[in-house]
């Protein structure tokens, strides 16, 4: 990927002679004929160092460097100057400036400090990002086997550019996998950017994507630069992508096809090296069906699928992920770490999570800030989840017969199904069923089943 130099300076013919050089040496050059002109472009486009001028009309280069440095302090700065001076070169140096170099300009000389530079700001980000991630807990708890599977697929596929298009309800932890995904990744330095298609209104969801001309609609008062343009040689992930305008999904398609796109309002194409990831709780076919959702850009998408499962379908993690929580909130709070009760556990089994991982954590941060004493108990616990869902915990709080024997024969075929270790065939056998019968009975109810080796 190409770095990017802006040249700022007032004589044209300077200009020039540097564009020619730096575009010779495969750099991308952006060209500013004063400060004003420099700041707008650092402002619109993704800039990788400065050339800067001193002696300019208007603005001087002292004052450009102060503005962009309080825009992007990681940003380098090569001050260029014909009227240098130690006065001037301390000044831009405690402003921050990268280096000094006086006109006529040394050609090798400059190609070495913008190499300097470059090498510099990239190390200042690396270090950046890593104390981010240092204080980002990227585990991922589980020991389901569908929980493992996952893992395995992410660390196969995660030195990749494949795309991947990760499913599963509201709280299942598509954000950690994504993640988790881009941390395993080749691009792991690059930037994570991630947007939530659900949470942008409709009319601003392209202008949010692609970045937006100055005028191009109401309120477009600047330049904007889009997230796509933002994570470019990194990750970019559409979080509830089921969730986008046909029309935003129309140029999402064509950025993948192509790695290319306009702001809206403009008509400059931009190239950009991204890596999509997307994630949706929706079933993206029926959407497609509905005519909500590009079939075409779903297919894009579903390179590789990744379904995460919801928690009710592996309660054999809460231990384990309540543990965690635990020990996560009492370092935070700066407290021992509170234990469950097995009253209280009880209770954290029983329920069904329709709020998945995420309702689980909120609860245990609760009972971690509000419980007194190092143990919880069960009443310590709330009453929690709708009316609907707290007579489901007590199956004679059914309110009607069909509901109760529709309860109880899931209840049933759960239980049998753990029995026999996931084993379709034993378990039809001992219950005198078809096995076609028992299939459709584990369709029918949502139950998750995993067969055995020695299963037929």
């Amino acid at each position: 990927m190409s770095k990017r130099v802006l040249i700022v300076d007032d004589e044209e013919s300077i200009r020039s002679s540097l564009d020619r050089l730096l575009s010779y040496e495969k750099y991308k050059t952006f060209l500013a004929k004063d400060g004003p002109q420099a700041i707008e472009i650092v402002q619109s486009e993704r800039v990788d160092i400065v050339l800067l001028d001193i002696k300019m009309p208007g603005m001087d280069g002292i004052e450009v460097l102060a503005k962009l440095k309080e825009m992007n302090p990681e940003l380098p700065v090569i001050i260029i100057s014909g009227h240098g001076t130690i006065a001037t070169a301390v000044e831009a140096t405690k402003l921050g400036a990268f280096d000094f170099i006086e006109k006529p300009i040394d050609m090798d000389r400059l190609l070495l400090t913008i190499r300097n530079g470059l090498k510099t700001a990239e190390l200042s980000r690396q270090n950046i990002q890593l104390r981010r991630r240092a204080g980002f807990r990227t585990e991922i708890i589980g020991e389901h086997p569908k929980m493992k599977e996952i893992m395995e697929t992410v660390k196969r596929v995660a030195p990749t550019n494949a795309r991947v298009l990760i499913m599963g309800e509201n709280g299942t932890g598509k954000e950690l996998i994504a993640r988790k995904l881009h941390e395993l990744s080749n691009r792991a330095n690059e930037p994570f950017v991630e947007v939530n298609c659900a949470a942008i209104p409709e009319e601003l969801i392209e202008s949010e994507l692609f970045g937006h001309e100055k005028g191009s609609f109401t309120g477009a008062i600047s330049q904007r630069i889009g997230k796509f343009e933002l994570a470019d040689g990194g990750t970019l992930f559409l979080d509830e992508v089921g969730d986008m305008s046909l029309s935003a999904q129309a140029k999402v398609l064509r950025v993948l096809q192509e790695s290319a796109f306009e702001r809206v309002g403009g008509t400059e194409i931009k190239r950009v090296d991204v890596r999509v990831i997307a994630a949706t709780n929706k079933d993206l076919l029926k959407e497609a069906e509905k005519g909500n959702f590009r079939e075409d850009l779903y297919y894009r998408l579903n390179v590789v699928p990744i379904y995460i499962p919801p928690l009710r379908e592996r309660k054999d993690d809460i231990p384990l992920l309540a543990d965690y929580f635990l020990s996560e909130f009492s370092q935070e709070l700066g407290k021992p770490k509170k234990k469950l009760s097995d009253d209280a556990m009880d209770i954290l089994m029983r329920y069904h999570w329709p709020g998945n991982v995420r309702e689980l954590r909120n609860l245990l941060e609760r009972l971690c800030i509000l419980t007194e004493g190092d143990t919880i108990t069960a009443g310590d616990i709330p009453p929690f989840g709708t009316t609907k869902e707290r007579e489901r915990e007590d199956p004679f709080n059914i309110r009607t017969y069909q509901e109760f024997k529709d309860y109880v024969e899931k209840e049933f075929l759960i239980k049998k199904l753990r029995e026999n270790r996931g084993n379709v065939s034993k378990t039809a056998r001992e219950l005198g069923m078809p096995r076609s019968n028992l299939y459709k009975k584990l369709e029918k109810y949502g139950i998750d089943f995993r067969k055995d080796e020695g299963a037929e």
